[in-house]
């Protein structure tokens, strides 16, 4: 998990370094699914590490009350398997922040590039207008020619 978790967060952060033209909505969509596949993961790690932080809790108790040194492997087993989870748990969680700070640099790329592709609309609808507006010589000159008056006709 480790190691398929990084290689996307650095082929995520390559593509944003890069600063190519992407379709922002899909890769936002996609990012969105991999961040619910992380949180689902960090919980179970978080239910797991917990559960042994428990088990050494209730050997260490049961140790100290029984006092039996046969008790003391399970116990050394238990901390040795404890410290990897605490810091597999500690790997997902900072990942999994990291993922939300990709998500809202990708989301306001998003909405950055929809502003400014909405304001060169509304330029070129601009221009649009004052380009289709007819000027007052052209438009009696159309007139004259639908009408096909001799006074109209231009000398030769």
């Amino acid at each position: 998990m480790r190691k398929y978790l990084t290689e996307y967060l650095s082929r995520i952060e390559d593509l944003l370094k890069r600063n190519v033209p992407l379709d922002y909505d899909e890769l936002i969509r996609n990012h969105l699914q991999k961040i619910e596949f992380m949180q689902h993961e960090r919980l179970i790690h978080f239910l797991v590490t917990m559960l042994f932080a428990l088990g050494l809790f209730l050997m260490m108790g049961t140790f100290l009350v029984a006092e039996t040194v046969l008790l003391l492997p399970l116990l050394f087993l238990i901390l040795i398997l404890l410290i990897p989870y605490i810091l597999h748990y500690y790997f997902l969680e900072n990942s999994v922040q990291k993922m939300y700070r990709i998500y809202d640099e990708l989301n306001h790329r998003r909405l950055e590039r929809n502003r400014l592709q909405r304001e060169a609309a509304e330029r070129a609808a601009i221009v649009n207008a004052v380009s289709a507006k007819p000027s007052a010589e052209s438009s009696a000159e159309e007139e004259c020619a639908a009408k096909q008056a001799p006074e109209c006709v231009p000398p030769i």
